[in-house]
């Protein structure tokens, strides 16, 4: 199973190398971040902030072709903004953790191809 289509990001930046290498490396970068502070802000109770972190995460996620999670993501803001089904929001904090972390070393493998 393959977690990134990096189809769009090679669309949009012409076929670049070289942004294409910026924009992955910028992506790998953010991840921990993300999830730090997602799981940070669950903790504190911060529902709301922690779907505005979600939010954030979407458009990285676009870029790198992850819609599936994407789409789920969708699904987690919504819940937050709402305030429902608050049991779910590990298991979708833990989902993004474990896709991004497999988009990572995809990602790398590309890196080492440009």
């Amino acid at each position: 199973m393959t977690y990134t289509d990096l189809k769009y990001l090679k669309t949009i930046t012409d076929g670049n190398n070289k942004i294409v290498r910026e924009m992955i490396e910028l992506f790998i970068m953010q991840i921990p971040d993300f999830i730090n502070n997602m799981n940070r802000l669950y903790q504190s109770g911060q529902y709301q902030a922690m779907g505005k972190e979600a939010h954030k995460a979407k458009s990285s996620l676009q870029i790198m072709g992850m819609t599936k999670l994407v789409q789920e993501m969708k699904q987690f803001q919504l819940k937050t903004i709402e305030g429902v089904d608050v049991e779910s929001y590990p298991v979708h904090i833990r989902n993004f953790e474990i896709q991004c972390e497999a988009a990572i070393k995809e990602l790398q493998a590309e890196l080492a191809t440009l």
